[in-house]
């Protein structure tokens, strides 16, 4: 463990010196990267010294200990000797879990696509749910959501909603909710009281910039049509909103957000880029996932992920047997446990595959 420590040590001294350099700082792409890297090498730099410290500590208390010569001393020695030595296999844990080699993608904003599946007009209803739930939990994370397409349901929430969040480290918590969320209640248009199932899609994407995907003009086919609102009425009747279909690969992004059809188009041609990194994520998740049984299922939109079950005010999370009696808290926005559970046990996949490397 020291002896890894050391290297991120020599690491840690060479980002501190590159973080300070001219060419580095008015590199705004660089720097960012940098930044982020000697933040996340702080962490483990205050960890490793208190755990340093421990081992110091130990040394000195075996030293009085086998000395003998003072009573006091040996016994005062002895208490210290434990309580150090309980606290090191706790280090050395967190220690390897931030030493896991971090995904660049982690880092990234991301677009959210929630679309209502099975259950017609409760369906709909539930992905507005998902929505509010997931805008709360941004807002406790200090993130920006921002809508960037809506397709309204006939009887309230949403057909399909997509919008983008930004802050520190969204895709590395986010990244969990792609699959299928799966609702059991009684749908306010029930009449005889009987519990219905239906379901939404949640995709997470992560937001790719523009050096990651490369975009050519000539393979986009750019179509302007008039917005409208639930039930088909025009909201305008000026050619605001966009699609943008990608020619070679068939995907399409459209946005009718917002009355200015350039805004439209530099939304729907975010989300366009989005999804042409995400087929490229998809395969290497592909391959991943033949390596170790992934918890991030971008790549299978049939996954049942989650069950929010309302009479019994439960929500389980299949794809690691947690389950929660905290229903109400949970659709008000605090997933925090449940994203926090699925990152412990996907780092311990990891640590896994990592075997004695550590």
């Amino acid at each position: 463990m020291l002896d890894k420590l050391q290297i991120v040590k020599q690491r840690f001294d060479e980002v501190s010196d590159l973080i300070i350099q001219p060419d580095i700082i008015t590199d705004q792409k660089r720097y960012i990267q940098i930044n982020k890297e000697y933040k996340d090498l702080s962490a483990v730099m205050k960890i490793a010294e208190e755990y340093e410290s421990l081992l110091n500590n130990i040394a000195e208390a075996k030293e009085i200990i086998a000395d003998g010569s003072d009573e006091e001393m040996t016994e005062m020695a002895k208490m210290e000797l434990d309580e150090a030595t309980s606290q090191i296999p706790g280090l050395e844990d967190k220690i390897k879990f931030m030493l896991i080699p971090k995904d660049p993608e982690d880092a990234k904003n991301v677009i959210v696509e929630i679309r209502a599946g099975t259950g017609g007009d409760e369906a709909s209803i539930f992905a507005g749910d998902l929505y509010r739930m997931y805008t709360k939990y941004c807002s406790d994370k200090g993130w920006k959501t921002e809508v960037e397409d809506i397709s309204e349901g006939t009887s309230g929430g949403f057909k399909e909603i997509i919008f983008s969040v930004t802050g520190s480290d969204v895709y590395g918590d986010m990244k969990f909710e792609s699959g299928v969320h799966r609702v059991q209640r009684v749908p306010q248009t029930e009449t005889q009281g009987r519990v219905h199932t239906s379901a939404a899609t949640v995709m997470v994407l992560p937001e790719a910039e523009e050096f990651d995907v490369e975009l050519k003009t000539s393979d986009i086919r750019v179509d302007y049509f008039c917005s409208s609102g639930p039930g088909g009425q025009s909201v305008n009747t000026t050619y605001s909103a966009v699609r943008l279909t990608h020619v070679p690969t068939g995907l399409v992004a459209q946005c009718q957000d917002q009355k200015s059809q350039h805004k439209n188009k530099e939304k729907a041609m975010k989300v366009l880029r989005s999804r042409l990194y995400e087929q490229e994520l998809e395969k290497k998740l592909a391959a991943d996932s033949e390596k170790r049984n992934s918890l991030v299922s971008s790549g299978d939109r049939s996954a049942k992920i989650r069950t929010y079950n309302y009479p019994q005010g439960r929500v389980t999370e299949h794809r690691i047997g947690l389950t929660l009696y905290d229903l109400s808290n949970v659709i008000n926005g605090d997933i925090h446990k449940i994203v926090e559970e699925l990152k412990l046990a996907e780092n311990t996949e990891k640590l896994k595959e990592l075997g004695e490397v550590l």
